[in-house]
């Protein structure tokens, strides 16, 4: 699969502006981001990139900084390659959970060892709203034996962790095509067994509602979206939620509250990421 390798140089530059920079550029199709002490370096797939959307989305930034992009064309390539030389490296959680590469060495032991190639799909750990659906998923004391559902799965490591964790069925949702395969290897990898369906919100319609629903992306897509995952999450089930900004959370709740749902729990990591765990009514 081709992608585009796009630079974003910023001046001035802070982690605020590269993590909001990054929602942005997530709402376009962007699919990794990898800041640094001047910007970000962003990928996407050939297909779905759009100099008029950056330019665009740039001219709408909401932070006084001055944005300039430059792009480069990216032949099919070894992913897994790619983040070994950069910036993927062992990462513990709460203690409780290590996420690795096959190409790791020296791991770190930790109660749950998940396994990730991630390729070009999101989803290692690394960022706060990853880590933080781990925490919330690693704090259930009522997992076993549930149904999970897992929206824009990515690499997996939310629907994996699930698994691992004695849950019963688990199905994964997600968008793009390379990101499902991969999520289907990452799982063959941690011996787990998942159920995957390529497609968006609209794969919701031939599921059974679940006990628990997980949805790390953005709010936009959340709010969109978040009347249908509600017709599939159980009365007095669970919906964890991450993807956005603490300044984001009164936006979500006005759009869940007329459906049933009530906060049991907020938190906040990095540079004002945010999480929500609700309770459906």
């Amino acid at each position: 699969m081709n992608y585009f390798k796009v630079r974003f140089e910023c001046n001035p530059c802070s982690e605020d502006i590269t993590d909001l920079l990054a929602a942005f550029l997530a709402d376009l199709g962007f699919e990794s981001f990898e800041p640094d002490g001047t910007g970000l370096t962003a990928y996407i797939q050939a297909s779905d990139f759009s100099e008029i959307a950056v330019k665009e989305a740039i001219e709408d930034f909401p932070m006084e900084t001055s944005i300039s992009f430059s792009n480069e064309f990216i032949e099919s390539q070894n992913w897994n390659e790619e983040w070994e030389k950069h910036y993927f490296q062992p990462i513990v959680i709460a203690g409780e959970c290590v996420v690795h590469s096959s190409f790791h060495k020296n791991v770190p032991k930790a109660k749950y060892d998940i396994l990730i190639d991630p390729k070009m799909a999101f989803g290692t750990g690394h960022h706060a709203t990853t880590s933080q659906m781990i925490r919330y998923i690693l704090d259930l004391d009522d997992i076993e034996g549930k149904s999970v559902i897992d929206m824009g799965t990515g690499t997996g490591i939310l629907a994996i962790l699930c698994k691992m964790r004695g849950a019963g069925k688990v199905t994964g949702i997600e968008i793009d095509p390379g990101a499902f395969e991969n999520a289907v290897e990452n799982a063959a990898l941690n011996s787990q067994s998942i159920f995957f369906t390529c497609g968006d919100a609209s794969a919701l319609a031939d599921l059974q509602p679940a006990d628990i629903f997980l949805a790390n992306i953005n709010r936009n897509v959340i709010t969109s979206d978040i009347a249908r995952y509600a017709e599939k999450i159980h009365n007095g089930g669970t919906l964890l939620l991450s993807g956005f900004y603490t300044s984001d959370i009164p936006v979500l709740m006005e759009a869940a509250e007329p459906l049933g749902f009530s906060v049991a729990q907020t938190t906040e990591e990095g540079d004002h990421w945010a999480a929500l765990r609700l309770v459906k009514k």
